[in-house]
């Protein structure tokens, strides 16, 4: 995938570096994507590929508008607007508002959200909702012993005088996966248990026990709710639920349609129609009861 990649030597003279939107505005990375490799966009025809490429490795809350991409890359912005729409509808790229909540107020603000992993139609519909799919299970073989139960075995090698047995390591290791449920790390644990040791030290299951016990850390702070969020139709941005715009595109612009149970939103044009008819209808009745 050579075409893939955007090289120096191809941008404009002016193209680094890359502008940044206004703050809280620009590209988003949509979570949980695939570690990067040479192929992410293999399957992508070769200028979609190389603005793909060339947005993966922008920074989060750069500005990816088509008319800044315009002057960082060398397509035109129809040619840019066509292919972002395509990156749309390969599930690389959403675009959307996202609610934003602080200091007792709130506020909607556009967004664009990018992955390297291809999402489904679905897999966007769950995002919008703050719950995103997880990655089917790992079933590859599992260490017989837990993570608690290997540090405690190590700490031996770092400080012989807390040297445990297997027993000693099965007992204490359910005081260290309380240390992980809140958030602690390895470091932590080994930090709390190995400083400032007595010297000697008579019982070391013990000394480990009281100290896993008293140096407990306090319960992580709860986790914000999830951001509100909607998606836009790619063309004529009327927002709508993530089933009704497939491919990121809404029904009307996809030409399909009307019918009673169609659940697709509006378009502008028939919103706007829509609203000129009932001022046209209120205007009506205030001159019809008018006294003459």
């Amino acid at each position: 995938m050579a075409e893939a990649k955007l090289s120096a030597p191809s941008l404009p003279a002016h193209a680094s570096p890359h502008p940044m939107a206004n703050p809280g505005y620009g590209k988003r990375s949509a979570p949980d994507q695939h570690p990067r490799t040479n192929h992410d966009f293999a399957a992508l025809p070769p200028r979609e590929a190389a603005i793909a490429a060339y947005i993966d490795r922008l920074p989060d809350g750069a500005d990816i508008s088509v008319k800044t991409l315009a002057k960082q890359l060398p397509y035109g912005q129809c040619a840019l607007r066509t292919a972002l729409n395509n990156l749309q509808r390969a599930g690389h790229l959403r675009r959307g508002r996202e609610r934003i909540t602080g200091e007792g107020s709130s506020r909607w603000i556009t967004r664009s959200w990018f992955t390297r992993t291809a999402r489904d139609d679905d897999w966007w519909a769950a995002f919008t909702r703050g719950d995103v799919p997880q990655e089917p299970p790992d079933h590859s073989p599992r260490p017989t012993r837990s993570r608690a139960h290997i540090l405690l075995a190590a700490l031996g090698r770092e400080a012989p005088a807390l040297s445990l047995s297997e027993a000693d390591c099965a007992a204490l290791a359910p005081l260290v996966t309380d240390w992980y449920a809140r958030g602690a790390t390895d470091a932590d644990v080994r930090r709390a248990l190995t400083a400032g040791l007595p010297t000697p030290v008579h019982h070391p299951a013990a000394l480990l026990r009281r100290r896993l016990t008293d140096k407990l850390p306090p319960e992580p702070t709860p986790a914000p709710p999830p951001p509100r969020r909607i998606l836009e139709c790619a063309k004529c941005g009327v927002p709508g639920r993530p089933e009704a715009l497939p491919g990121g595109i809404c029904g009307a612009c996809r030409g399909e349609r009307a019918s009673g149970h169609d659940n697709a939103p509006l378009h502008a044009s028939a919103i706007h129609a829509y609203a000129a008819e009932i001022r046209a209808g209120m205007s009506l009745r205030r001159h019809e009861r008018a006294p003459a």
